[in-house]
């Protein structure tokens, strides 16, 4: 079977899922230590890490990339929307805090399957025309991210499409609505991306986190699958007629789902259709 399961595009394409939060002000890192899973003051300034936002019992809320821009401005970018809701929810939290929460619905995101110009690893950089860049990629599979004032790449559902199937490929989950709050940050294979710390202080979660990384508890992480139709979030997974676990997350015929680690070898079958099991791709970890 090819590896080229998403139609690769050329130059910048506007991605519109994604969706921009800001989170400002004195306490604005201390704000995102206390909330958030990985650890925030180990970023220097112009640096992002891959980060998480669980809920008390350890499940996910949220898949994102905290960028630190100095010690009182942080930009996360939400892959999979929602930022609106999700500051709604963070200014519960903030009490006497000295932190601004609001979407950054100036910033448009855009994306390139070309190697950054400047940005490397988790050194983000500022280009001239006041693009911030992201390096998203791998030697093997440079990509490139843009956060831009006034979005001029034109959108196409199709490049979105293979952006959210290359997203797939690297083990990055793309969480609708119905999966938020399912899956804990193991099962997510969230350690591939280094989001999230058990060494940290406390965060909503951190118990169970830290209780299953140090008693080796994880049972089930993810799984890259292909199929000869398209496969929806939440369809189950089946081995013999049994059901062996559940999809995460989908992009077309291309998903990750959760299942045994101990599942033995043997045909899987998403909604009928034969499912073949693929290596997802390293270099993503920041």
């Amino acid at each position: 079977m090819s590896d080229n399961l998403a139609p690769l595009f050329s130059g910048l394409r506007t991605l519109r899922q994604p969706q921009v939060l800001g989170l400002s002000g004195p306490d604005a890192l201390a704000f995102a230590q206390a909330q958030f899973a990985n650890d925030v003051p180990s970023l220097g300034d112009g640096h992002w890490q891959w980060n998480a936002w669980l809920t008390a019992k350890g499940r996910v809320l949220a898949v994102f990339q905290l960028l630190r821009l100095d010690a009182e401005h942080l930009l996360l970018v939400c892959h999979d929307g929602g930022a609106e809701a999700m500051a709604g929810q963070l200014r519960r939290f903030v009490f006497r805090r000295k932190v601004a929460i609001a979407p950054a619905a100036n910033l448009a995101v855009e994306a390139a399957f070309q190697p950054p110009s400047q940005a490397q690893g988790a050194a983000l950089a500022r280009l001239e025309d006041g693009a911030i860049e992201l390096d998203v990629g791998s030697g093997a599979c440079p990509r490139t991210l843009r956060l831009v004032e006034a979005g001029n790449a034109p959108h196409e559902e199709a490049a979105e499409l293979a952006w959210r199937q290359s997203d797939l490929r690297f083990g990055l989950p793309r969480l609708d609505d119905a999966q938020r709050e399912q899956w804990t940050p193991q099962q997510l294979g969230l350690d591939r991306l280094s989001a999230y710390s058990v060494k940290k202080g406390c965060y909503p979660g951190q118990e169970i986190v830290a209780r299953t990384h140090f008693l080796g508890k994880a049972k089930r992480s993810l799984v890259l699958l292909h199929a000869g139709a398209a496969i929806a979030a939440g369809d189950a997974v089946t081995q013999g007629g049994a059901n062996v676990g559940t999809v995460a997350s989908s992009a077309g015929a291309l998903a990750l789902a959760v299942l045994p680690l101990d599942l033995p070898d043997g045909a899987l079958e998403v909604g009928g259709d034969n499912a073949v099991r693929l290596d997802l791709l390293d270099g993503l970890a920041r």
